[in-house]
């Protein structure tokens, strides 16, 4: 991977990275189906990521702290099931007034503020994401085409 997407995913706000993808989509003539779901995918996964790198409190689907918001994070969060995982992961935080189902210290933890899950829920719920129980799967498909997204990133940076 570029440097440049190092240095991106590190310290840019949420605006230039979506702006950055847009970009290089377009320099590269990526077709509309892959264009018209990369920012949105995109814009779901840094809505919560970027927060969680300005708090200090970034870590993986393992629940194993993250030192620094890098594409290889990216990538593991835009896994569609960790994705979903993150997504009730910040709702319970939310709730609870704490970073929850991780294995960051506890005086971290407690550090925790809201996180607008609105981005990525409308995300989830537009792709057959049962919002109010965790349980439930989403349909193989949307998992498949969220690959090819993820793919599709990958090729970009």
């Amino acid at each position: 991977m570029k440097q440049e997407s190092y240095n991106l995913f590190k310290n840019a706000d949420i605006q230039t990275i979506l702006r950055t993808l847009e970009n290089e989509l377009k320099n590269r003539n990526e077709s509309p189906f892959w264009r018209d779901r990369v920012v949105p995918f995109s814009e779901a996964i840094l809505s919560v990521l970027i927060p969680l790198r300005e708090a200090d409190m970034l870590f993986n689907p393992e629940g194993e702290a993250a030192a620094e918001l890098i594409p290889e994070l990216f990538f593991l969060w835009s896994d569609f099931v960790s994705l979903k995982t993150l997504a009730f992961t910040i709702q319970k935080s939310n709730e609870a007034g704490i970073l929850l189902r991780t294995n960051l210290d506890e005086t971290t933890c407690k550090r925790y503020k809201n996180i607008d899950l609105k981005p990525l829920g409308d995300y989830l719920a537009r792709n057959s994401v049962n919002l109010e129980n965790e349980y439930l799967d989403f349909p193989i498909s949307n998992y498949n085409l969220h690959q090819g997204v993820s793919n599709v990133i990958k090729s970009l940076l």
